[in-house]
């Protein structure tokens, strides 16, 4: 690979100044097949690209954007690359979901508020996913209708899904919640392909997890 000449921010600087890389999407196939991070610090996000290409900036914005449509995060005022979440938590594992997402799609892209429901991988089972607020409490209660060889199992691995990927605590049967107890629609959504499917899901994460093992010369970066 021929190295460039790099003159930005080291990724100590980076860290120092964003905290940690709580995820790395190696290639954005949307722009210049960059490599794209999301840094947190005192639970603000950041994303980051060490790439110096011509539109760079209005990229990084555009997949901010995402992670708050998409996610429900809300934008830091006054950035173009900085979002939170309202409760005050990282969310560690679905926030890295919303960020494939938010590379991986198109810029113009808007979530539907309608119903949370996906038909299932394994069976011809509808799920879904209403959410209740009780108590104070927003939580999730996680359904399946149509037709499947054992839909009960089927349902206790969907809910289970949730919890795996989701770190939603289960507190009931089929209800299920996410650590802050508030209302996380938009990762509900983001979640709901991945937890019909773990088998597929720890393979797409274990390939994510090699490709993301990336050092800055890998990348191109020369030492200057």
């Amino acid at each position: 690979m021929t190295l460039i000449s790099y003159n930005g921010p080291r990724p100590k600087d980076v860290i120092a100044k964003y905290g940690r890389c709580l995820e790395l999407i190696p290639t954005d196939k949307r722009f210049n097949e960059i490599s794209v991070g999301l840094y947190v610090k005192n639970a603000v996000f950041t994303i980051w690209s060490f790439s110096t290409k011509p539109g760079i900036e209005k990229r990084i914005e555009e997949i901010r954007d995402l992670l708050v449509s998409l996610g429900g995060m809300s934008p830091i005022s006054g950035t173009h690359n900085q979002a939170k979440f309202d409760c005050g938590l990282i969310h560690n594992r679905p926030v890295r979901f919303l960020l494939s997402q938010a590379v991986g799609k198109d810029p113009e892209y808007t979530t539907s508020a309608a119903s949370m429901e996906i038909k299932d991988s394994k069976s011809d089972l509808l799920i879904r996913a209403e959410g209740i607020d009780k108590d104070n409490i927003r939580c999730y209660q996680i359904s399946a209708t149509g037709e499947a060889r054992n839909p009960a199992m089927r349902l206790r691995m969907i809910v289970a899904g949730f919890s795996k990927y989701g770190e939603m605590d289960k507190i009931g049967d089929q209800e299920v919640a996410f650590e802050c107890r508030r209302n996380h629609d938009g990762l509900l959504r983001i979640l709901l392909p991945y937890s019909r499917n773990v088998s597929s899901v720890e393979t797409m994460m274990q390939a994510e997890s090699m490709r993301g093992q990336m050092t800055t010369s890998t990348l191109g970066f020369s030492q200057t």
